[in-house]
């Protein structure tokens, strides 16, 4: 699929839609435990029904038939809300420990997906598939990374998971831009602050240097897409060029996420650093994911904020 730059589109919606190009390799299967028409899986289930499994609210029955298929030599992506992945973590984590070769989703992602409430948000994800042995976490931020990214799941080894955001947002990058896993994307150069998010805090990030250039701050913008393995090497670059002042933003719990894996990056080094990590650290309630995210202090007003203590 490719998508226009600025077009508006949910990166659970290019899932389905590059799942479904995906179709076209024989020995890809899909699977989702009844929400398929919210993950965007049944966009693959209309192009091929005789690949595609509906596995009900029975969690640990879509991984373990994941990794069955598996076995027999199919390609499986299994898809769900990101919070429901926790009845099945035994399964992944077995999955880790089998050495299968898996793809996971999580669509309706932290407190962005507003009005559900806190049950349906998954706010534990990245930490839980982080810490699976061998496995690999990405977080694109917008369609085109999305499409690029599920493309390569489907040879990677391992347990790969896939998080993705309910809600529209711009695209920012080009149809054909490369995104390596373990890489990451400078969206924006700035030498005064870094603001590094994932999905959607890139948005905010890019929303909050808007505001801050206005104020005479040249911040710049990382997208971390690859959260596990982490792109250290543009960490150490911001490091540098910041001397040290780094924000990261994430819709996430503050415990294993995005923060948790900037800090590990740098734990070894010599030089100073000043890091602010955002994240949601209530009980979120019902909303706007505008009105949740500024509740949670990952709006694009905590980041201006967090910026200017920084600086």
């Amino acid at each position: 699929p490719r998508y226009d730059k600025g077009a508006k589109v949910a990166t659970r919606n290019a899932y389905g839609e590059a799942l479904r190009a995906l179709g076209a390799r024989p020995n890809v299967v899909a699977l989702d435990g009844e929400v398929s028409d919210s993950t965007r899986a049944d966009k693959f289930g209309e192009a091929y029904p005789d690949r595609f499994f509906e596995m009900f609210i029975s969690e640990q029955q879509l991984v373990a038939a994941a990794v069955g298929l598996q076995v027999r030599g199919y390609r499986p992506f299994a898809a769900t809300f990101a919070a429901f992945l926790s009845r099945a973590y035994d399964f992944i984590r077995m999955a880790g420990i089998s050495q299968a070769d898996i793809a996971l989703s999580g669509s309706h992602a932290g407190v962005e997906i507003g009005a559900d409430g806190p049950s349906q948000m998954g706010l534990e994800d990245l930490a839980a598939l982080r810490a699976v042995q061998g496995s690999t976490v990405l977080y694109p931020s917008d369609a085109v990374s999305c499409a690029a990214l599920v493309a390569q799941m489907a040879d990677r080894k391992g347990v790969c998971y896939l998080r993705t955001t309910r809600g529209k947002y711009p695209v920012l990058y080009d149809n054909g831009d490369d995104f390596p896993i373990g890489g990451s994307k400078l969206v924006r150069g700035g030498g005064d602050i870094a603001l590094i998010g994932a999905g959607v805090t890139v948005h905010n990030c890019l929303a909050a240097a808007e505001e801050l250039a206005r104020e005479g701050i040249d911040a710049r913008v990382i997208d971390l897409y690859s959260v596990k393995p982490l792109d250290r090497q543009r960490l150490l670059d911001a490091v540098r060029d910041t001397r040290g002042r780094l924000v990261v933003v994430e819709d996430h719990y503050p415990e294993g996420g995005l923060g948790s894996a900037v800090l590990e990056a740098l734990t070894d080094l010599d030089e100073p650093v000043r890091v602010t990590h955002l994240a949601v650290r209530g009980l979120p309630t019902s909303g706007t994911s505008a009105q949740l995210m500024d509740q949670a202090g990952i709006g694009v007003n905590a980041i201006v904020t967090a910026a200017r203590a920084l600086g």
